[in-house]
């Protein structure tokens, strides 16, 4: 009997895969263990495998389907089996029924409106059937989405395109560079054919799942889709991607004319001076609607423009194309005002005068504040310090680096200090979950790492499983491909506890903000010396601060405290680290 092939769950996280690609085609014999497809889930790109002997009698997703958990993606069974009942089953049986019936009430509503409306003029005619349900079956060409590539991803910003429109495109080809929340991606495409289209400009934010590109065989109605997918192209991508397709300035000039003649919208302005080609003789500037918005949004002056559009016209390209130091400003200021100038303040020499820079916020940027703010105004923190005596930390460091093949730092040995206790305190290394706490039976410790656009907190997992120079050498390559924006999801996610070291830069001490869905987090200074009394002397020791930071919901202060005395225990003692 032939058996359903559903899209199964690869990681606690996936709510649905993407076909990478097919290793199998319909009517191959397939055997247990043999690789079907490789499917690209929310943290990788896996194997799927068959768990069955037999024939692939049907295949459901495409090459780039996006699939929901569950969902039939294949039956096999015996060479020339009867899967109809299998497929009505699984309601794809269906469909072609579904497709028609969309078809027979778009040709007849046109009639029904027809008798009802007999004198509308042609243009009301057409208003119903740009409304009714498009279809696409005959369209050779496929939707780009914006994918999710980090957990913790709401949308992602175009850095740059790396293909044009109307290039030719091969699957696994590099289409764009995406800036996440956590590091800039590449973004692939999984078709073959020519970009016919795209969305998005470099330097735009791009929310999960919206339409970015498409791609198909040259010359297919794009446009089509797009109207499919709930929206028509914007008028400024239109007339940019016709540019680019036609590269015919009549063809531009004659859709420019009938769309947006009757548009322009005449500003008055002092003419600044006999370049200006977009004014006329009476010191009006002519520009599009969608020229005069943009100039406007990027605190542009239209007199400074010049217009490249019949008549001098200012039009998008125009500014998109211009530079503001490019601009003719000794003109501007050689027009002296009518009226006697405001009294201005005295400037005092070699004093700097008053200047400010606005940049927008970046993809990182946005998700720190986001989730820190909710960290920090939905878990009651309370902050538990202690003073450790370092001195023979210190000493065993120094030991460890004349065998270890990795330089051991202190951040290393706090790291593996915290793995010990924690596998003495489980109720530290736990997640607050709404209705559920889950207590986590493995240790990934997060290490927080400076970039240059925030902070990101690469994962050592199993710390405790780990010796001090394997911790060592990980820390140290999480590091550099974090500052490089290297990072891969695997390498982010699945913290369990955190740890932020401020110390190398002189901080005694500080608190942090909880890392969710982390139940604590440890902040750490540097080692300094102290005068402390041993044996009734007065000393001078080696003291290093730590604050722990707590989620009052899941830890409790005697929890927190028993946590950090055996921490202190531990690198008071580091020998007790290796046992």
């Amino acid at each position: 009997m032939a058996e359903v092939i559903r899209m199964p769950k690869m990681s606690d996280t996936m709510t649905e895969g993407v076909i990478a690609s097919w290793l199998k085609k319909e009517g191959d014999k397939v055997s247990s263990g043999d690789i079907l497809a490789e499917v690209e889930t929310d943290k990788a790109t896996m194997e799927l495998e068959s768990y069955e002997d037999g024939t692939l009698l049907y295949i459901g997703p495409k090459k780039g389907d996006s699939v929901p958990i569950d969902a039939v993606i294949a039956i096999i069974g015996k060479e020339g089996e009867d899967i109809s009942g299998l497929l009505s089953e699984a309601g794809q049986g269906e469909k072609p029924a579904a497709k028609e019936e969309p078809k027979q009430e778009a040709a007849q509503a046109p009639k029904q409106e027809e008798k009802k409306e007999a004198a509308p003029a042609p243009a009301k005619a057409e208003a119903p059937a740009a409304k009714t349900s498009v279809d696409t079956s005959n369209i050779k060409a496929s939707v780009i989405r914006m994918p999710k590539m980090s957990d913790t991803m709401t949308e992602g910003v175009l850095v740059s395109w790396l293909k044009k429109v109307g290039d030719k495109v091969s699957s696994g080809d590099v289409l764009a560079e995406v800036e996440t929340d956590k590091a800039t991606m590449e973004l692939e495409s999984y078709e073959d054919g020519t970009l016919l289209y795209t969305g998005v400009e470099a330097g735009s934010s791009v929310a999960i799942d919206a339409v970015i590109a498409i791609i198909g065989e040259k010359g297919a109605d794009y446009k089509a889709l797009l109207d499919a997918e709930g929206g028509t192209v914007p008028a400024g991508v239109e007339e940019r991607s016709s540019e680019e397709n036609a590269k015919s300035d009549e063809n531009i000039e004659a859709r420019t004319e009938a769309t947006t003649e009757d548009k322009v919208q005449e500003i008055e302005v002092p003419a600044t001076g006999t370049e200006q080609v977009a004014a006329e003789g009476n010191g009006r500037i002519k520009a599009s609607p969608l020229a005069k918005k943009v100039a406007k949004e990027k605190g542009f002056n239209l007199a400074q423009i010049k217009g490249s559009g019949e008549g001098g016209r200012i039009v998008l390209r125009d500014v998109e194309n211009f530079s503001p130091s490019a601009a003719p400003a000794p003109q501007q200021a050689a027009k002296a005002p009518a009226t006697a100038p405001a009294p201005q303040p005295q400037a005092i020499p070699g004093a700097p005068a008053d200047a400010y820079e606005e940049v927008n916020v970046s993809q990182m940027r946005k998700v720190i504040a986001r989730r820190l703010a909710e960290s920090k105004f939905s878990a009651p923190h309370f902050y538990l310090t202690m003073e450790i005596d370092m001195d023979k930390a210190m000493e065993a460091r120094v030991s460890i680096n004349e065998v270890s093949p990795v330089k051991v730092s202190f951040n290393d040995l706090v790291i593996k200090a915290a793995a010990a206790a924690l596998r003495q305190h489980p109720a530290v290394n736990s997640s607050w979950l709404g209705d559920k706490i889950r207590y986590n039976k493995h240790i990934n410790i997060g290490v927080a790492v400076a970039v240059e656009e925030g902070l990101l907190v690469p994962v050592v997992r199993n710390a405790d499983f780990k010796s001090l120079s394997a911790i060592a050498a990980e820390v140290k390559e999480l590091g550099g491909k974090a500052k490089s924006k290297k990072l891969q999801p695997a390498e982010w996610e699945g913290n369990t506890f955190t740890i932020s070291n401020l110390g190398m830069f002189g901080i005694e001490e500080f608190t942090a903000i909880i890392n969710p869905p982390d139940a604590c987090i440890m902040a750490v200074g540097g080692i300094k010396q102290t005068p402390v009394v041993r044996d009734g002397q007065i000393r001078i020791g080696n003291v290093m601060k730590v604050t722990l930071s707590c989620d009052h919901r899941v830890v409790d202060g005697a929890v927190g405290s028993a946590f950090l005395q055996t921490f202190k225990n531990m690198l008071e003692n580091p020998v007790r680290i290796l046992v």
